[in-house]
């Protein structure tokens, strides 16, 4: 299989030739992957790349699965009412 051809992140075009070089690179936690590839910020926010990049890490890297800290989704700290995001009808 050519890891040319193995799409990895779908959202963000991310195959796993990518991640093999970023990983050569020196990009070797989950946290730094996504930062600098932008793995798990596309529409579904990891739900589907993110296990398997964590996959490819520790197979990679030499660590177990459950050694690899797996970022969750950050929420704001306080609810942001809509109407902030809205814009301003002139009326």
């Amino acid at each position: 299989m050519d890891p040319k051809k193995v799409i990895v992140c779908r959202c963000e075009d991310v195959t796993l030739e990518d991640i093999y070089k970023a990983i050569e690179e020196g990009y070797t936690d989950l946290e730094s992957l996504k930062r600098y590839l932008r793995i798990g910020m596309g529409p579904c926010q990891g739900a589907h790349c993110i296990p398997i990049v964590a996959r490819i890490l520790a197979s990679k890297t030499g660590k177990k699965f459950d050694e690899i800290y797996i970022p969750g989704n950050r929420p704001p700290l306080n609810p942001i009412p809509l109407k902030y995001f809205l814009k301003k009808q002139q009326g």
